[in-house]
């Protein structure tokens, strides 16, 4: 590849040959052209109708006379090397000349000559220039030719063409110096873009380029700079929304997973993997992971904002995918897949069908009763016994009172739900709210011939919170201890301190809670033994409503239980500064 340097000096070496060879060609030519105007000028000055006349009338002297008078004429110009005259016969043959030459050339000057007419037509090609006058006299008819052998002009272009070939020479440095300096004059700035377009393209925006000139190539630096500049801001922009992208496509919850056109896994974020369960590679392909959900040609196949919607089973998650083609110069790009987890929203949608379901039938049981002992009452009227009516309405009574404590407790954890529960904060005795609780079911015990024991030490710190929910939590252990433990049973209270906590700890010897179901004893309306519950009146809902008042106390409820040996209930809270 040639430098700009070369390139400058070979046309500056062209430009110097074609001016001196047109120079040259037309200085020869014009020298020529004189010389052939000078000579016919001379030959008018000279042959003039006078002369004519003088040739005419020494014509009958003989040549040798017409020859003096011929070499007499200084305009002439006979110098007898160049330039000489000769006197032709009617023949063309030669009578007398200042050579002594014995014969000339016929040329087409002569031929005129012997036509009887002046033969004055010469060319720049020709080697010679010739003039041809017929003579008629006394004497017979004659021809007077002048013959120049050019041989001045020739000397002359000579001479010229030396000088031209002299300048050209001198030209040729001149252009070569001069290319030199104008190719390092414009390659100094080019490379210096040249180097600064290699460090754009490395990514270095550190450095400008220095403006040396005010033409042309200062405008290109000029404009590099600025390019330079827009690039880098350009490229910062595009980095930081492709850091933002990427933070994002990382840390969003939702699974993202991208496939070109052939399938092959190409973008995928942590999110993806975790909720498929699988480790993501870029061997992977769609088939391999969604072959039951969607065909990938049906979703390239797809117009924006067309997309697939489908569900996917992944263990133990229920994932929804929605599935969109982009496209790639035109072209099918390939197909991104977002994943979402609705595991949690499908278990909420299950619980809370399983809620509406448990309220409806835990109200409908007791609605049923006093719908039909009612029935009964207004129907049997009078003739119903007084003693069975009146064991009617108590049966109505408790059903009523079993659906108002459902109902009271379903309020109070909606207000838990919705943050609107109010709490009558306050410092109180940990210790003696134990005892008020103990105190409280010891006669509910006692009918049931359990053996019931406390163990608190008198120094517990104290607590600040609700008093009255505290011993609500308290009261709905024991009284489920006391319910769930067959008669003649043995329920151990007890309470304690331990690093900045009071716990108070229930524990039985009764039937005790199967291992597979103390995940779900917090659940709304869950409860393991269902007949002997709703014979002893429990909702289901203590427990939770227990978890939600310690919850809001920052404090904690812990079951531990071995089906048919018994049950242990823990719960704590912060003492109180």
């Amino acid at each position: 590849m040639r430098s700009l340097r070369t390139k400058l000096v070979l046309i500056m070496v062209l430009l110097i040959l074609a001016l001196m060879t047109v120079a040259g060609s037309f200085l020869i030519n014009g020298v020529g052209n004189f010389y052939i105007g000078q000579f016919y000028a001379q030959m008018e000055r000279t042959f003039s109708q006078e002369f004519i006349r003088q040739l005419q009338e020494l014509s009958g002297d003989g040549p040798e006379r017409m020859k003096e008078l011929l070499m007499a004429q200084s305009d002439l110009g006979i110098d007898l090397t160049g330039r000489n005259v000769y006197i032709l016969d009617s023949a063309g043959n030669v009578l007398d000349g200042s050579d002594q030459a014995e014969a000339v050339s016929m040329t087409a000057n002569l031929l005129a000559a012997l036509n009887g007419e002046v033969g004055q037509n010469s060319s720049i090609t020709t080697s010679y220039m010739d003039l041809a006058v017929p003579v008629a006299g006394p004497g017979g008819s004659c021809i007077v030719y002048v013959l120049d052998s050019k041989a001045t002009v020739n000397d002359l272009t000579s001479d010229l063409l030396g000088i031209i070939l002299q300048a050209l020479v001198m030209g040729l440095a001149i252009s070569v110096v001069l290319s030199f300096l104008m190719s390092q004059i414009l390659s100094t700035p080019l490379r210096a873009l040249s180097k600064g377009t290699r460090r754009v393209a490395a990514g270095d925006f550190s450095e400008k380029l220095a403006v040396t000139s005010r033409d042309e190539i200062g405008a290109l630096t000029e404009n590099f700079n600025y390019m330079s500049q827009v690039l880098r801001d350009t490229l910062g922009e595009v980095e930081n929304e492709r850091n933002k992208l990427s933070t994002l496509f990382l840390h969003m919850t939702d699974g993202v997973a991208a496939f070109d056109a052939s399938g092959r896994a190409i973008h995928f974020n942590p999110a993806a993997a975790q909720m498929l369960g699988r480790a993501l590679r870029e061997e992977d392909r769609f088939e391999d992971i969604f072959a039951e959900e969607a065909e990938l040609a049906l979703v390239l196949a797809l117009k924006s904002p067309e997309y697939v919607e489908a569900e996917k089973a992944a263990g133990d998650r229920s994932l929804e995918l929605f599935m969109a083609p982009f496209s790639s110069e035109g072209a099918p790009g390939g197909v991104i897949v977002v994943i979402h987890d609705v595991t949690e929203q499908r278990k909420s949608e299950q619980t809370r069908r399983e809620f509406v379901a448990n309220v409806s039938h835990e109200l409908r049981t007791p609605l049923t009763n006093v719908k039909s002992y009612a029935e009964t009452i207004v129907s049997a009227g009078d003739e119903l016994p007084p003693e069975l009516a009146q064991q009617f309405l108590g049966v109505i009574i408790n059903e009523a009172d079993r659906m108002t404590r459902i109902v009271q407790d379903l309020l109070t954890l909606s207000k838990f739900d919705y943050g609107k529960m109010e709490m009558n904060i306050s410092r109180f005795a940990f210790r003696r709210a134990v005892e008020d609780v103990f105190e409280a079911v010891a006669i509910d015990a006692k009918n049931h011939r359990h053996i019931l024991t406390l163990d608190a030490p008198e120094a517990l710190p104290a607590v600040n919170g609700d008093r009255e929910r505290i011993e609500q939590v308290l009261m709905n252990i024991v009284s489920n201890a006391i319910k769930y433990t067959p008669d003649g049973g043995k329920i151990a209270v007890s309470a304690g301190a331990a690093e900045g906590r009071v716990w108070a700890k229930v524990a039985d010897n009764g039937i005790g809670i199967p291992e597979k179901d103390l995940p779900r004893l917090f659940e709304r309306f869950y409860r393991v033994d269902k007949a002997r519950s709703r014979e002893s009146g429990g909702t289901g809902l203590g427990l939770s409503i227990a978890r939600e008042i310690l919850s809001q106390h920052k404090g904690e409820i812990r079951i531990e239980s071995v089906s048919g040996q018994g049950t242990t209930v823990t719960v704590t809270l912060p003492a109180a500064e």
